[in-house]
């Protein structure tokens, strides 16, 4: 999470994401990551050398883009990002590597999504220092600057394992404490200079799922909501309005979430049938659904994988006004 003492214009004091991060003393939590990057920053600019190249991994919604910004910043060197996906030909990927000089930073976001053609080209052009050309019978080798190449991935095993291997720095995100989140929320309203009470913060960062991206959109929803009726302080009204309207409840759960938990609270259910009731596929169960579920304490799975409601999440129902027979 990450604060800027950049002043906003009248224009983006509009936008919870207006501020935009400058140093490493401004990140609140990931205090792992900044530890580990304030190493490796200080020990390039000693030597006068680019910063080693980094594996950003973690869920999204973490800062992970807004860190290699700041990476960039610290270096004072340029930024070029692109996603993963965006790469569909040899020389896409090229015109990015071309593109950098000595000490840039060239951030891959999503890398997971990189073909893997790609990412063997991607090592080795790293190894090499060069891009290998071929035109008919002839092949040479363009040369590179000497740049930081960092990747942002959530999921670091789809990514093969000699590219993995040659990001020497190892950038794992985790999700983020409430006091965190409130300390977040409350450094960029006052940055944006906008008046909320203060337990509308906390009760903001509870149902934020340790994730500043969610407890950064449900201010600036809150902020929305505030204006639309004519008011500029952000009190607790404002946001539990803002929770009926997007329907969050204060666990931060949606009606997807809760509608989970009612499927489970009868007995052990197998993934496939919670996913068919829900309509959805079973991967973005998996990934999507259910990791907050589990790890919050509303959901376990038991020896054969089947998912089963706990003592918390039965009450969460019960408080939810779904707890009935």
């Amino acid at each position: 999470m990450i604060e800027s003492d950049e002043e906003p214009t009248h224009q983006s004091a509009l936008n919870v994401d207006a501020l935009a991060p400058t140093s490493l003393r401004h990140i609140v939590g990931q205090d792992t990551v900044v530890r580990q990057l304030v190493v490796a920053i200080d020990a390039a600019q000693m030597d006068g050398t680019k910063m080693e190249h980094g594996l950003l991994v973690g869920p999204a919604g973490l800062g992970k883009t807004a860190i290699a910004h700041v990476i960039a910043r610290e270096m004072a060197a340029e930024h070029f990002m692109v996603f993963g996906q965006s790469i569909k030909d040899v020389s896409d990927l090229n015109l990015l590597l071309l593109s950098a000089r000595n000490r840039d930073v060239v951030h891959i976001d999503e890398a997971h999504e990189l073909k893997s053609k790609f990412q063997t080209a991607l090592y080795l052009a790293i190894d090499r220092r060069g891009l290998i050309v071929t035109g008919g019978s002839v092949q040479r080798t363009i040369p590179i600057a000497d740049f930081t190449l960092l990747l942002s991935t959530t999921d670091e095993h789809r990514l093969l394992p000699p590219l993995r291997d040659r990001m020497r720095l190892l950038l794992q995100f985790d999700f983020c404490s409430v006091e965190d989140l409130a300390r977040l929320l409350r450094y960029r309203s006052e940055g944006l200079h906008w008046e909320v009470e203060d337990r509308v913060l906390s009760s903001i960062a509870v149902r934020a799922r340790g994730t500043p991206r969610l407890a950064l959109n449900l201010l600036q929803a809150c902020f929305r909501l505030c204006r639309a009726a004519g008011e500029r302080r952000i009190t607790l009204s404002h946001l539990l309005q803002t929770c009926e309207l997007e329907q969050i409840d204060n666990l931060g759960l949606g009606p997807r979430d809760l509608r989970y938990l009612e499927l489970v609270r009868h007995g052990p259910s197998r993934l496939g049938v919670i996913s068919s009731t829900l309509g959805l596929a079973t991967h973005t169960v998996s990934d999507v659904v259910e990791p907050f579920l589990l790890r919050s304490g509303l959901i376990v799975k038991d020896d054969q994988r089947r998912r089963q409601l706990t003592a918390s999440g039965r009450e969460h129902l019960l408080h939810s006004g779904r707890g009935g027979a």
